[in-house]
């Protein structure tokens, strides 16, 4: 399940790599799958990202956590690597394979050394291409996955987060989970697996970023050999379609535990619109804001955050846990209305947006984390080299943003809680 309840100002650079021209960066083109390449000299660690685009967009209510299983079963067995071969290739190679599910893509991936990245390439693209999907293999993994599923259910972030997302996103891609639910893992077959692989892995589907000391003449010939053998498809990314304002509402499942667990989302502009950056700044503020007050000097609340959710299209929202929800909504509220009256200091929102760039030189450090940086601005803004845009849109933000962004968007809220029913007023509820 997706981990949405993120420090919202500290975790959320997504796209600068250089306020200057990188001239170290090149894209080309093979075969029709577009590559990406950073060359880093500074060090001999190497990153190798290969984004399914769709994520959600690809599934059904009936197929939800399909490119997952396929993905986990291909680390079973290989045409090449058949077996427990592919596990020892992996561990050989002390290579660190990653697949990560999110909204708008998959990520499958490694990050390895110089001198083993050929073989640690191959057992990758081996992965993609060319999965054995031995029948027993896959039903290990189902059973893990059913069983990850079923311990959060017992989590109550975990189901907060999937209550609060289902509401949010009734009828919307984004309501779908890329890591499956108990009930599709049970139901999705072999065969649907096996025909998932042959009409999803294309190439036009694919995006592929790599940063590390590997040059284009090395890298090219390696995609050409493997990835780009794959069909090419007709598949062309877009962003979902905007979710339509379905007003405010609140959903409640009781559960003794020992605090209250609220969450509420807002749907929020698309990445290419200008106000997702001004977002980003309000949620931040109002962020920092509940966790002076709620937190910090009432001691309401162990947790408390205005999350960003940095997608093709944004959303934003409060959440809390606290054994007096009311008292905490009412802080809430007076904040939020605050944020949306009054103009921010322009000097703290000044060391605000500083506090961004230097956690930003900090979070830029790894390899994976520039190719990540890289292919959110493919993505999202259609060109790897807006990345190095970020600086300068977070600095035009100005307090006049933040308070009308905070307007235009924070409000309709649609809630999640869960915890004991009695505790929460609905009329608190009514004004967000």
């Amino acid at each position: 399940m997706r981990r949405l309840l993120l420090t919202a100002i500290l975790t959320a650079a997504p796209y600068v790599i250089s306020a200057q021209t990188d001239t170290s960066t090149t894209s080309f083109n093979v075969n029709g799958l577009n590559v990406i390449l950073r060359r880093n000299t500074s060090n001999e660690v190497v990153a190798a990202n290969v984004y399914l685009l769709g994520g959600a967009q690809q599934l059904t209510p009936a197929t939800q956590g399909i490119e997952l299983l396929l993905l986990n079963a291909s680390e079973r067995g290989t045409k090449h690597f058949p077996g427990d071969s592919l596990r020892r290739a992996v561990a050989r190679l002390g290579t660190r394979y990653t697949t990560e599910p999110s909204a708008d893509w998959t990520l499958v991936g490694f990050t390895g050394v110089r001198a083993t990245f050929d073989s640690s390439w191959a057992v990758l693209t081996d992965r993609l291409t060319a999965p054995t999907l031995d029948s027993m293999q896959v039903e290990l993994v189902r059973a893990q996955m059913i069983a990850n599923l079923r311990r959060e259910e017992n989590d109550p972030d975990s189901v907060v987060n999937h209550m609060a997302d289902s509401l949010s996103f009734s009828g919307h891609p984004y309501g779908f989970s890329p890591e499956g639910t108990v009930n599709t893992l049970q139901s999705l077959t072999l065969s649907q697996l096996q025909s998932y692989e042959t009409s999803q892995m294309v190439t036009s589907r694919m995006l592929v970023v790599v940063v590390g000391n590997i040059d284009r003449a090395h890298l090219e010939p390696l995609v050409q050999q493997t990835l780009a053998q794959l069909p090419h498809g007709s598949y062309t990314w877009s962003p979902p379609h905007a979710p339509p304002r379905l007003g405010r509402v609140l959903a409640t499942r009781s559960a003794a535990l020992p605090t209250n667990y609220l969450l509420g989302f807002y749907p929020g502009p698309s990445a290419r619109d200008p106000d997702y950056q001004a977002l980003r700044i309000a949620t931040a503020v109002l962020s920092g804001r509940f966790f002076t007050e709620i937190r910090s000097r009432q001691n309401l609340s162990y947790e408390v955050d205005a999350p960003f959710i940095d997608r093709a299209l944004s959303s934003g929202g409060i959440y809390v846990t606290t054994t007096d929800p009311n008292a905490t909504l009412r802080l809430m509220r007076s904040e939020l209305n605050r944020l949306q009256t009054e103009l921010i200091d322009p000097d703290g929102l000044e060391r605000l947006v500083q506090q961004f760039l230097t956690d930003y030189f900090l979070k830029n450090e790894t390899n994976g984390d520039q190719a990540s940086f890289l292919a959110r601005a493919q993505i999202y803004q259609g060109d790897y080299r807006a990345a190095s845009h970020f600086v300068d849109d977070l600095r035009r933000v100005k307090p006049e943003d933040v308070r009308r962004v905070a307007r235009q968007y924070m409000h309709d809220f649609r809630f999640a809680y869960l915890g004991k029913p009695e505790a929460l007023s609905r009329d608190l509820i009514a004004m967000f």
